[in-house]
């Protein structure tokens, strides 16, 4: 999607079709029953028929939006923890908030899925309750290392980039994160609150005295190593017979359902990356939540004029937000189109799927692997990009010390945003980052920020920008976008 302010975009059905003959898809080979995808039409919204029922739709990723909407709730919970304390309407004793946070990461359908949800949209969302998205759905299970079956390294060894406590595996540092807030707030609670190095009290009690804005990486975190993780490594991934993509693809996936199991894997990836079906119609402005259209400001649109917003297919979550902004953010002279590349290969690939009607062809397996590749692509450079622009925020941050200018709070968030991000790039299989690069990077960023008086500000400018320099290269991001994020 290009910002409304550079080129029009292209009809995702045009570009779609000119890759795959790029590609040679279209040459001989394969089963000649299957259509040629030289040949295919590629919607510009995902929408797809059930072959098994006419007029129904096959597309189905409930789960993975009542995933995305976890995260956003717990979130809002810890956004609103200061408050909460400091009027005194919650004073925590030790365990409680470990408990509150435990809520979302550990859901329960059954004693908590009729709760109402707190997040909101204008016009009102579709969906009321949790159990109004999905069922039997919690973060926990699905976080890197849980979830083992196909993943490609034992997260239980080989979790890479954080030192210090929880450092063991992807749940462990998020349970630590957990239980380093619930101190903070059980201390604030009784009127102790750390101060910055001015001296000054800290505002938000999820921010530490070490610079680190506990919401951010628990937030930024889970995206990585729940959405981005089970996306990548999971749904979209090649390397097991009947896992992934190398799923069923001829009867429906289990009794009743309107889809096969390729058709429903493809789903849940595309899920997790969070886009609403009508993406490609979004302008980076309007995708981005930056202005547009009227009825498009929010980041969202009432598509089918129902007066509600979808969560399942009218809402842009998280990785579908992030894509445009560094679009939008991108110089005129190397503009980047990351949420169309997405989009587009995410639409390409389901096109696919279904013009398939059965067991794929070695030419279809091929094209869909190809466009698996520009969808995961594209998302991996949102995120990369995402992390040159946090290593950009935090040397201005440095830059303003003792100054009017300078922000604890915002220099802590942009740090963890940074880390949280960063942490998650190992969880891609196809990461174009090596394992020595990442691990290169995760040390130059360290687990901490360098704060105001420290004396190695000088050295984590230079380590900052080395690290900036790694992911500029291994991406292949112009000079310009690399100053400019």
């Amino acid at each position: 999607m290009s910002n409304i302010t550079k080129e029009i975009r292209v009809p995702a059905r045009t570009l779609v079709i000119g890759a795959l003959m790029i590609l040679g898809a279209g040459a001989c080979g394969g089963d000649s029953s299957q259509p040629a995808p030289s040949s295919l039409e590629v919607p510009e919204t995902y929408s797809f028929e059930s072959r098994f029922e006419a007029g129904e739709s096959s597309v189905s990723y409930s789960g993975q939006t009542h995933r995305q909407v976890l995260v956003k709730e717990m979130a809002a919970f810890i956004s609103g923890l200061t408050d909460e304390i400091d009027s005194g309407s919650f004073a925590p004793a030790p365990g409680d908030v470990v408990a509150s946070l435990n809520y979302y990461f550990e859901f329960d359908s059954d004693t908590s899925g009729d709760d109402p949800l707190t997040i909101s949209a204008t016009p009102a969302l579709l969906q009321e309750t949790f159990n109004d998205i999905s069922t039997g759905k919690d973060l926990v299970s699905k976080i890197a290392g849980r979830d083992a079956k196909g993943q490609h390294k034992d997260w239980s060894t080989d979790f890479n980039g954080w030192s210090g406590d929880g450092g063991s595996s992807p749940e462990n540092l998020v349970r630590s994160f957990f239980a380093r807030l619930d101190v903070l707030a059980v201390n604030r609670a009784n009127g102790i609150i750390p101060a910055a190095p001015s001296g000054a009290p800290i505002s938000k009690v999820y921010v530490t005295a070490e610079g680190q804005d506990l919401k951010q990486l628990i937030e930024k975190f889970l995206l990585m190593s729940v959405n981005y993780s089970q996306g990548t490594d999971d749904y979209l991934d090649s390397d097991l017979e009947g896992h992934g993509i190398n799923n069923d693809n001829i009867g429906p996936a289990k009794e009743g359902a309107k889809y096969t199991s390729l058709e429903h894997v493809w789903d849940e990836g595309f899920g997790y990356f969070g886009a609403t079906r009508d993406y490609a119609n979004y302008t980076d402005d309007e995708a981005a939540g930056k202005g547009g259209r009227p009825d498009y400001e929010t980041g969202r649109h009432d598509t089918n004029g129902d007066g509600a917003i979808d969560l399942k297919s009218e809402y842009n979550f998280h990785a579908a937000v992030n894509a445009p902004k560094r679009d939008r953010g991108s110089s005129d002279a190397d503009p980047t189109d990351f949420s169309q590349a997405a989009i587009d290969g995410f639409l390409l690939g389901r096109a696919i799927i279904d013009a398939a009607e059965g067991a794929l062809s070695e030419e279809q397996m091929a094209s869909l692997v190809a466009a698996r590749d520009q969808a995961v692509s594209a998302w991996e450079d949102a995120i990369a990009s995402t992390a040159v622009h946090y290593v950009n925020d935090v040397i201005a941050d440095m830059s303003s010390f003792n100054t009017p200018e300078y922000s604890f709070s915002d220099h802590a968030k942009h740090w963890s945003e940074l880390k949280g991000f960063s942490l998650g790039l190992q969880f891609n299989p196809r990461s174009r980052l090596s394992d020595a690069q990442f691990e290169k990077v995760q040390q130059l960023l360290r687990d901490a920020p360098v704060l105001q008086g420290d004396l190695e500000v000088a050295s984590y400018r230079e380590d900052l920008l080395e690290a900036r320099g790694i992911i500029g290269a291994v991406y292949g991001f112009a000079e310009s976008n690399l100053k400019g994020w």
